[in-house]
């Protein structure tokens, strides 16, 4: 972020960021909770898919729209939810203990599926994980001195 904009606009787009941010999660909050006490009045008790019920809806209605805001939250919660549902399927017995930890695999499956997909499924990725990307991997292939790592590595015609 720091290599392609000024400080004013990265400023500016950081607090524009943040209270996107924070006003979608007290909507989401809200709605959930409202709609939690809802359901919880009109059955005399709160039962689990009330949760699911009331946050698939704050979800929708809150986090619906496709924008980079909505969509590095989805992001962060897949993540999330895959972990906790994996730990969940041990607890449960559906899946054995593993007799190790299978981080190291997790890890090398996703970069391994990543690094595919960028060279030969680019379009199928998010745009900033493409330009991040693009930067790293390709960009890299030409460089012209030390400045191109501290700096940013696209020469114009004027350099």
């Amino acid at each position: 972020l720091f290599l392609f904009f000024s400080l004013r606009e990265k400023l500016k787009s950081i607090a524009q960021a943040t209270y996107t941010h924070s006003r979608n999660l007290a909507y989401f909050v809200f709605t959930y909770k409202g709609l939690m006490a809802l359901q919880s009045r009109l059955q005399g008790k709160k039962i689990p898919f009330h949760s699911f019920f009331a946050a698939s809806i704050g979800g929708w209605l809150v986090f619906g729209e496709n924008n980079p805001i909505n969509s590095q939250i989805i992001m962060y919660l897949l993540s999330r939810i895959l972990f906790g549902l994996s730990r969940l399927a041990v607890e449960k017995g559906y899946i054995p203990q593993p007799k190790q930890d299978p981080f190291p695999l997790v890890a090398a499956l996703i970069w391994g599926t990543v690094l595919w997909l960028f060279e030969y499924h680019r379009q199928t990725l998010q745009p900033s994980l493409q330009s991040s990307m693009t930067y790293l991997y390709d960009d890299s292939n030409t460089w012209h001195d030390i400045s191109d790592f501290l700096l940013y590595n696209k020469r114009t015609d004027s350099k």
